[in-house]
């Protein structure tokens, strides 16, 4: 995966169009099977307004998300150093040097930490146990549905650790082995979403959904991304919003950043999404929407 150009990989990427387009096809096969043409243009009309489906009930969690303690110590690395022209625009890309062991993983590094926290209960009081022990409760915490939330008395019990983020520090190749291979990045069922049109009437629904979910203690995972160019293509977990008058303000865990929160930024006045820039986006406007929300995601 190294080995292809830039613009086809960047640091989580999908790159080439036609795969895209036809995976989005075959999934409309999948899901529409041998439906009525009545059925399937539904659908497809689905597919072109957003596809707005309700979200199925989720039981609530216990608190919030905490950004210190639910999240990895280890980081999504990137393949290339990016250098940024405020003049024209222009994004320039070098080879990492050493190259990264762990790329390509945004979306399974965010989804897994959400997966943690839906599914599983730390008690750093208990007895440390061994790698194996420790491999087999990963795999039970990643193997539950990232839409749902576990009760507590059935939630996962990781012993020996406070929370995530200690066991990261102590276990970081267990977890990069356990909790999923890049490929996942790739091949998750709502990448479809990204080649329809946004409109602001969306746009509206998607921060006003987001702003109920984080003050509900959910967390959201989102794909934010840049369609057809593809500048960006990463995926977050939204966790808080703050309203600032004239925009609202996400704080998101960036998988490319252990250190701190990311932020996401909702204009009101025409409503649009911005990602700030850093050391991988020149900044500006992106388009964000929710996966795991509706049956086709």
């Amino acid at each position: 995966m190294g080995d292809f150009a830039p613009s086809m990989v960047k640091h989580c990427q999908l790159g080439y169009v036609k795969l895209l387009l036809g995976a989005s096809l075959l999934l409309m096969r999948m899901y529409l099977g041998r439906a009525s043409r009545l059925v399937s243009t539904v659908v497809v009309a689905l597919f072109l307004t957003g596809c707005a489906t309700d979200k199925a009930p989720r039981p609530a969690l216990s608190r919030p998300f905490n950004f210190a303690s639910d999240t990895f110590s280890y980081s999504n690395q990137l393949h290339w150093e990016y250098r940024f022209d405020d003049v024209t625009g222009k994004t320039t890309t070098y080879n990492r040097n050493p190259p990264p062991d762990y790329a390509l993983h945004c979306f399974v590094v965010a989804r897994s930490a959400r997966q943690f926290l839906n599914h599983a209960r730390f008690d750093a009081g208990l007895a440390l146990v061994s790698d194996d022990d420790y491999r087999h409760l990963v795999r039970k915490v990643v193997s539950r549905s990232a839409r749902s939330v576990s009760p507590e008395d059935c939630k996962v019990l990781i012993p020996g650790f406070a929370n995530l983020r200690e066991l990261s520090e102590a276990k970081p190749e267990l977890l990069k082995e356990e909790c999923g291979g890049a490929w996942q990045s790739y091949f998750q069922r709502g990448h479809w979403r990204m080649i329809f049109p946004f409109t602001r009437r969306q746009r509206q629904r998607t921060a006003e959904e987001l702003v109920e979910e984080v003050r509900a203690n959910d967390t959201a995972l989102v794909h934010v991304v840049t369609f057809p160019q593809l500048s960006i293509n990463h995926a977050m977990l939204v966790f808080d919003a703050q309203d600032a008058g004239q925009e609202i303000r996400f704080c998101a865990y960036d998988p490319n950043n252990p250190l701190e929160p990311a932020t996401l930024l909702f204009k009101k006045a025409d409503a649009t999404f911005e990602f700030p820039r850093n050391y991988y986006f020149i900044g500006g406007r992106v388009n964000v929407y929710e996966v795991f929300r509706g049956w086709l995601y």
